[in-house]
């Protein structure tokens, strides 16, 4: 018998779910499958007051009201389907903007940063986004503030994330702010260099951020976005390098093919996570974030992906191309399974959380150059890679600043999350633990780029960003 009514549709979509995800048990079981993050997007913009006291009450407040069953859904849909929810996050609204009617001075900002994490640690998250600016064509001066207020900000709290959005294809690269983020940069490394300047990697740059992003330390909840939204970032490197396995030797069409379809069961676990989380906590469903995310665990990398496909080491000739092609099809899978796929979605190639990574730059195949090289395929950027602490705060600022010209130009997001590691060098190491693994640090070009850092202004938008 037909059912045709809307609550029978309803049930019978959600069974066809379910079969999907009784599919994927073994990916889940064995292949390092999961559900990287649900993430409560959060707008403060009601909150915004020119008495700083009443405005930390009032996030304080906000936060805490309508975040306050995030972690029990996350737990409840993680029982019931066995599907591993590895972190439950919050993101916010950009707070420069929430603090320019009450900030004076950037202690101020530090205080609004404290007020976040007692926030998070009330409801239970692993972290909470959103300390962040947008000053992709200037700054105003509640933006500088913040900016400057950010080594404090992290370092007095635990899970605060922040980020700045340096660039974009329509307004062209604000170099004063790069200039000014590589001081930052360092001044977060030093303050936390008892830690191997580990503050560092709740900090990172972009351009062209996207507002749903569910991925830390990048989240923040845009001012387009709804008064509260659920967002899902969903991974599965492990699972996409299985599937590799059993096409080893097949043509390119058959490769493409298996990863597509991989990506697609994938995307489709993250798409019925998200709407019961959204349908549980009465909060919209914003998108899924599919994103090949690693982590330090052996066979959750995308390097051994990129091996998988024929390379001896990522960094090999090829690499660029074998990504390209891995990040295509991830993104071919996804928007089959999912009508919302947005974020970052595509391969992550972070160093310091990918084995297979450290592995390549331990044996000599990857440089920080060929890395570059590879952001202008990825969905992200130069990511939690270490770097001698000597490093010339300028230098960090010309790195940044290639990064954005290849997301201006290529009109996709890229961002750098650097690790300046203060009183180390080339040959040794940072230890962060957990998800976060540990980094080899990698060499810098010593030449000097500060006449050019120092010029000051903007880089304009290249002609094609002229489409109105």
């Amino acid at each position: 018998m037909t059912r045709c009514t809307e609550s029978s549709g309803g049930m019978e979509s959600r069974m066809i779910n379910l079969f999907e995800v009784a599919e994927t048990n073994e990916m889940i079981a064995r292949e390092n499958l999961d559900v990287r993050t649900i993430t409560l997007g959060i707008s403060l913009l009601d909150c915004i007051d020119a008495d700083l006291s009443k405005l930390n009450e009032k996030i304080y407040h906000k936060i805490t009201t309508v975040a306050r069953d995030l972690v029990k859904t996350g737990d409840a849909i993680e029982k019931e389907f066995g599907i591993p929810i590895v972190n439950k996050r919050i993101s916010v609204t950009p707070m420069a903007l929430i603090g320019s009617a009450a900030c004076q001075s950037k202690e101020d900002f530090v205080t609004l940063a404290q007020t976040m994490d007692r926030a998070a640690q009330a409801v239970g998250v692993n972290l909470i986004g959103g300390y962040s600016a947008l000053v992709s064509k200037g700054m105003t001066k509640a933006d500088e503030l913040l900016i400057r207020s950010i080594p404090e900000a992290l370092h007095s709290t635990k899970r605060v994330c922040s980020s700045v959005n340096l660039g974009s294809t329509k307004t062209g690269i604000n170099m004063d702010a790069v200039r000014l983020m590589g001081d930052i940069i360092k001044e977060t490394a030093v303050i936390s260099q008892d830690k191997d300047s580990a503050d560092c990697m709740k900090l990172v740059v972009f351009c062209n951020a996207p507002d749903d992003n569910p991925f830390m330390a990048g989240a923040f909840h845009g001012v387009t976005e709804a008064d509260a939204v659920i967002n899902v970032g969903v991974s599965g490197p492990g699972v996409v390098k299985t599937a590799l396995t059993r096409v080893r030797g097949e043509n390119f069409e058959v490769l493409c093919e298996t990863i597509k379809k991989t990506a697609f069961k994938v995307t489709r676990v993250g798409q019925l996570v998200a709407q019961e989380a959204s349908r549980m906590l009465g909060i919209p469903f914003g998108i899924v974030d599919l994103s090949l995310a690693p982590t330090p665990a052996i066979g959750d990398s995308v390097a051994d992906i990129l091996c998988e496909i024929g390379l001896e080491y990522a960094g090999a000739p090829g690499t660029t191309a074998a990504l390209a092609l891995l990040n295509d099809q991830v993104k071919k899978g996804g928007v089959m399974a999912s009508s919302y796929v947005g974020g970052l979605s595509g391969a992550f190639i972070p160093v310091s959380e990918d084995q297979g990574m450290i592995d390549a730059v331990t044996a000599g195949a990857l440089t920080l150059e060929k890395l570059e090289a590879m952001t202008c395929v990825c969905s992200v950027g130069l990511d939690m890679i270490a770097i001698p602490g000597d490093t010339e705060n300028t230098t960090i600022a010309g790195i940044i600043a290639d990064e954005m010209a290849i997301g201006m130009v290529n009109q996709k997001t890229t961002a750098v999350r650097i690790i300046p590691a203060i009183g180390k060098g080339v040959g040794e190491k940072v230890e962060f633990g957990g998800l976060f693994g540990y980094a080899p640090i990698m060499p810098v070009n010593p030449f000097s780029c500060e006449a050019f850092v120092n010029r000051g202004g903007r880089i304009p938008a290249p002609i094609h960003s002229f489409k109105n």
